[in-house]
């Protein structure tokens, strides 16, 4: 693996960051649909973390920003499109994972025991790793976070953020959109690139003034028809038209 160039006051700091946003969030309220509501910034703490320590540690000239974790990814590992095999073999990660306060029964937590592969994840990392190699080769100029760091369930339903009720929804992007400013002004970036166009969106409206260039990709959700006919080669095209990757 590539040695990145570390620096943990940079690491320390992004966690602290994030640790702040988990703690905003605690406090807000949700009403039915929801059902039930994961953070995985709290009871997956230990790979969250163990993540920005190892990978978050230098500046970075691109930031993908995805929405929220999926329930076979980030909701199990603690790490932004954690698919288990990606995060457990490919980054080297893993670390003990505990439980929300309520679980739901159709949405249990096994942590790496888990069997289900989170597709967009497994998507999305298989695209880094093809690309790059090593890990460290990826990181040493990327990294990958989410807008936010919660999960919601309508019983067995994943439900986004975007669907979340106008009154709720304000609060949580007022958090989530300051928390991402936040990480921005800490990694500096060249580029912010939305993992799909709801996430560039809130990434506009974060990091409004400051010095960085947007972009998006395709998102690798196999609800999606067009991501189901070739996933990588789309979003490998979309970065070289943006001139964030050379073709």
């Amino acid at each position: 693996m590539t040695a990145l160039q570390a620096d943990p006051a940079l690491a320390r700091a992004l966690i602290e960051a994030a640790r702040e946003m988990s703690q905003a969030l605690a406090e807000l309220e949700f009403s039915a649909p929801v059902s039930h509501v994961y953070n995985p910034l709290e009871y997956a703490r230990a790979p969250a973390e163990a993540y920005l320590a190892r990978y978050g540690a230098s500046r970075k000239r691109v930031v993908f920003i995805g929405m929220n974790p999926g329930p076979f990814g980030m909701v199990q590992t603690g790490v932004p499109f954690g698919e288990i095999a990606a995060v457990r073999d490919w980054m080297g990660l893993k670390a003990p994972v505990g439980a929300p306060p309520v679980q739901n029964p159709k949405r249990p937590i096994e942590g790496f025991a888990c069997t289900r592969s989170e597709v967009s994840g497994r998507r999305l990392w298989g695209l880094f790793a093809e690309r790059f190699g090593a890990a460290g080769d990826f990181f040493a100029e990327h990294l990958v976070a989410n807008y936010c760091p919660l999960a919601f369930f309508d019983g067995g339903r994943n439900l986004t953020p975007d669907k979340l009720p106008a009154g709720e929804l304000r609060p949580l992007q007022a958090i989530c959109d300051a928390h991402l400013r936040r990480l921005i002004g800490l990694l500096e970036p060249e580029w912010v690139i939305g993992v799909g166009a709801w996430a560039e969106g809130r990434a506009k409206i974060a990091a409004e003034g400051l010095p960085v260039r947007f972009g998006r990709v395709l998102h690798p959700s196999p609800a999606s028809p067009a991501a189901n006919r070739g996933w990588a080669e789309a979003a490998s095209r979309q970065l070289a038209e943006l001139g964030v990757w050379p073709a």
